[in-house]
């Protein structure tokens, strides 16, 4: 018997982030098992990842998952994965934005759906929450293209444009926007914001936790007692957010805000939830610009929103800017409703072949296809 057990897969970069992508039909179709799958193939738990396709870091510890769509109004099934580096857990309680800009051409060069000639959108299911969103890339001749003009902060060089449009993320984890019903809550003294549009957010201002909101991601990784103030304030929130005990998971983000520098609309240093992000997820932009239009919000307090509808936000990072373009319709009271959240992204298709992980964890069986292997629970 083969003492490793090889599994297809392509190695992509989408947006910021990098990880393998998986058809559904080649993982088990246990969540136990994919699970267990998964960690060996990014080689979890270790710092290091040594052993695995990991990178060391929580935006290249992640695996997409993709499949035909379960049910109608999509075009195919996303499933994300962000597996845990020094502990033995993937959690499959958020979306990622950034992988997600991979999973149309993805689908598309694996013969799950048929490119249009010249640009193909298509619709995908967010199995993670059940959101739909439509991703529109560039198919030259019905084929995918990597190369183009178009460049975001955070990623290397240029690449041909990948459009994102949102549709509905509203409560995706967490079952309503505003989670704790409220635009402002206090915890321990430190006034912060709930808010959930396609990802889990607690903002709060960088200046409340002893930080200025301007610092280095290696300087904020390195001030210990700011983090743990903002650990703190993640446990206790997470359960009026809705989502239980946190104490294991990756939501909610943490969002440190403060009034921009750079012309933008607003600064803010992300924790993921331990460790800051070197730019911003996709939905965490989504969800933050949300909030810079919600009034009475701890970002609306900082931040220097643009006029006209649709309105485009430049979100400031430690890498650079993210530009989210939200539009909104009539208000529900207070509350700003989101008609639609787009955004540019990037992709490119940097290995295909196979993984190898020790057939001790699994042996090849108990794969079934379809949308099995995409439950998130």
């Amino acid at each position: 018997m083969p003492s490793q057990t090889r599994i297809p897969c392509v190695i992509q970069r989408g947006g910021t982030s990098k990880g393998p992508y998986f058809l559904a039909s080649d993982l088990p179709s246990d969540p136990g098992l994919r699970d267990r799958v998964l960690l060996a193939v990014m080689g979890s738990p270790d710092r290091r990842q040594i052993d695995g396709l990991g990178g060391a870091d929580p935006l290249t510890s992640k695996v997409a998952v993709v499949g035909p769509a379960a049910a109608g109004g999509a075009d195919i099934d996303y499933l994300f994965c962000q597996v845990k580096i020094d502990e033995p857990a993937v959690d499959v309680t958020p979306n990622c934005g950034n992988m997600l800009a991979g999973v149309a051409p993805f689908a598309i060069e694996h013969g799950l759906v048929k490119a249009r000639d010249g640009a193909t959108t298509v619709r995908v299911r967010m199995v993670n929450s059940g959101n739909l969103c439509d991703v529109r890339v560039l198919t030259p001749g019905g084929a995918v293209t990597y190369e183009g003009d178009a460049r975001i902060d955070g990623a290397p060089g240029t690449s041909a444009p990948v459009m994102i449009d949102f549709l509905d993320t509203a409560g995706s984890a967490c079952g309503s926007l505003l989670p704790t019903g409220n635009a402002v809550d206090t915890v321990d003294g430190i006034e912060v914001t709930c808010i959930d549009n396609g990802m889990p957010l607690v903002i709060l201002k960088a200046t409340d936790v002893g930080a200025t909101g301007y610092e280095t991601r290696d300087e904020l990784n390195a001030a210990q007692d700011v983090k743990q103030r903002v650990e703190a304030i993640r446990l206790v929130i997470g359960e009026a957010m809705n989502l239980g005990d946190v104490t294991g998971k990756v939501v909610p983000k943490m969002c440190l805000v403060s009034p921009p520098v750079h012309g933008g609309a607003i600064s803010v240093r992300c924790f993921i939830p331990h460790v800051c992000h070197a730019s911003i997820g996709v939905l965490a932009a989504v969800s933050l610009a949300t909030a810079c239009v919600l009034p009475g919000s701890v970002a609306a307090e900082v931040a220097a929103t643009p006029g006209g509808n649709p309105a485009l936000f430049s979100v400031e990072h430690p890498s650079g800017e993210f530009s989210v373009e939200l539009e909104t319709g009539d208000r529900d009271g207070a509350v700003p409703r989101i008609e639609r959240a787009s955004l540019l992204r990037t992709t490119r298709r940097i290995m295909e072949g196979s993984v190898l992980i020790p057939a001790s964890v699994w042996n090849g069986a108990d794969v079934r296809g379809g949308s099995a292997a995409l439950a998130a629970e």
